[in-house]
């Protein structure tokens, strides 16, 4: 084999094996800000180890879910606020543990590039720590891919896969009947769903991501890049108290398509779509659009983040835990016979 003196090298190809060991570096501190009871390993290994038995758990049962952050990482990358979509990265997957009644206990990320940004990549990894301190979860690892002639210059996707557990015959939903109460816990804005329609409308509309922004304070871009608002404790907090039957996240495709994930055969749910007013944000995209209300309850959350199903007679006390941990509770709807979500008022 010959040894040219002036070869090729991995460099040379597009890859920064260093710019990579920087990026682990400015990262492991963020990592081990979010260490919880089962924590083993720091970052470095070839994969991470977590104890349940000292994370407090006797006959656990795991949940794991994965999911993304969809195009709301482009009004990102285009206005330069990174510091966010961490946050929302964790959020979309454990507001989903929780769901199933299961305490958040790792995290785990996916950042690929075509070429490696140290600062950028440690801006995003900054938010995706913070996501997973606010929901008591254990940033143990990743993957950073650089692939060049795979990205546009200055594009990155994200990922992220969230483990948790739950006592065995802990999970959830459980016992929903007809009449349990509706609690929605309200949202933070748009959440990440529904961005590909977010960004035709400001297309349409003629606005930039710097433009003043026409519902609130700053500019526009960042209005829209408000993050996802994380439901763990407050759920968790609930379930712990008794008589939370059931959590639906609501995320793409509305109440419509997963307030009926958490609800029994046979049985619906009625909302009244005058119980709560539509942020000012969802207000403005629907207005600028001309979205008719079944496009508007299916795209977006309107206002509604997680809705809580609980007995009756909880309601009022579940109610005051929710608050308790910072939630806006809004009483809107129950469980009824049937089948899917069935409306009455409007939104207003």
């Amino acid at each position: 084999m010959t040894h040219p003196e002036n070869g090729l090298t991995y460099a040379d190809a597009g890859v920064d094996i260093d710019a990579g060991n920087a990026l682990v570096d400015q990262i492991k501190p963020l990592a081990t800000a979010t260490k919880r009871p089962g924590t083993m390993d720091g970052l470095g290994g070839f994969g991470a180890m977590f104890d349940l038995k000292s994370a407090g758990y006797k006959d656990p049962i795991l949940v794991a879910a994965t999911d993304g952050v969809g195009t709301k990482l482009r009004i990102a990358i285009d206005t330069g606020i990174l510091d966010t979509v961490g946050i929302d990265l964790v959020a979309m997957c454990v507001n989903d543990l929780v769901c199933q009644g299961a305490e958040p206990l790792f995290f785990l990320d996916y950042f690929a590039t075509g070429k490696l940004d140290v600062a950028e990549a440690a801006a995003v990894v900054a938010g995706i720590a913070e996501g997973c301190k606010r929901s008591n979860s254990a940033l143990v690892g990743g993957e950073t891919a650089e692939m060049p002639g795979m990205y546009a210059k200055g594009d990155f996707d994200l990922a992220g896969f969230s483990v948790g557990a739950m006592e065995r015959g802990n999970s959830l939903p459980n016992g929903v009947q007809e009449g349990d109460v509706l609690l929605g816990l309200a949202s933070s804005g748009v959440h990440s769903n529904g961005y590909s329609l977010v960004r035709k409308v400001v297309e349409n509309s003629g606005l930039g991501w710097d433009s003043p922004c026409p519902f609130g304070e700053g500019s526009l871009g960042a209005a829209l890049l408000a993050p996802t608002k994380l439901y763990v404790r407050s759920g968790l907090a609930a379930h712990r108290a008794g008589g939370l039957h059931a959590l639906a996240h609501i995320t793409g495709g509305g109440l419509a398509e997963n307030l009926p994930r958490a609800l029994p055969k046979g049985l619906g749910a009625e909302v009244d779509l005058a119980a709560w007013p539509l942020p000012p944000v969802i207000k403005w995209l629907a207005g600028q659009a001309g979205l008719a209300e079944a496009e508007l309850l299916k795209t977006f959350n309107c206002g509604i983040g997680m809705v809580a199903v609980v007995a009756a007679e909880r309601a009022e006390t579940l109610t005051a835990v929710f608050e308790a941990h910072g939630e806006q509770v809004i009483p809107m709807g129950h469980v009824a016979r049937g089948k899917g979500v069935s409306y009455s008022g409007v939104l207003k």
